[in-house]
């Protein structure tokens, strides 16, 4: 894709895109193709944006990544890792993770993973192979963290269908 940055972008000031994909979305979940392709999509956009922006010196423009861990947002309840770990990393508040975004934005920092702990999974999936880091995934149970919450919308899209007849 050519994208074309308009010339009144090199006035611009304090202008700021940031992006948002959950930490294991845009890397492996079983059973959530669909999902994990359209975050690997955005990272690869904004990561493909944030280098035209630099190489076109446009400094006015800045960029975040913003990769949160779980939230507890409602919109993936039953989501969970390993039950084990879990009490060591338990869903993040989405207060919590605004704070940090905003916190990341408005010092220009250009990625920032929620909590910290995540920069480890991201540098980890960078240097190791892939079935070194399909096994750390299964350690932390993030390869089918879905499976819970996709049950629960089998059930209650079964039960809707027993309500309805069907």
């Amino acid at each position: 894709m050519v994208f074309e940055l308009p010339d009144k972008t090199k006035k611009l000031t304090g202008a700021h895109l940031s992006t948002s994909v959950k930490i294991f979305s845009a890397k492996l979940e079983a059973e959530d193709n669909d999902y994990c392709a359209s975050k690997f999509g955005a990272v690869g956009f904004h990561e493909s944006l944030s280098h035209e922006l630099k190489a076109a010196e446009k400094d006015g423009i800045k960029t975040t990544l913003v990769c949160p861990y779980l939230v507890d947002t409602g919109m993936f309840r039953g989501c969970r890792i390993r039950k084990e770990i879990e009490p060591f990393l338990p869903p993040l508040k989405p207060e919590y993770c605004v704070k940090q975004a905003m916190r990341a934005i408005l010092t220009d920092q250009p990625m920032i993973c929620t909590p910290r702990l995540m920069y480890m999974v991201t540098f980890m999936k960078s240097i190791l192979p892939f079935e070194a880091v399909v096994c750390m995934y299964r350690f932390l149970g993030a390869d089918k963290c879905m499976y819970p919450f996709i049950a629960q919308r089998k059930q209650a899209t079964n039960n809707n269908e027993a309500k309805n007849g069907m």
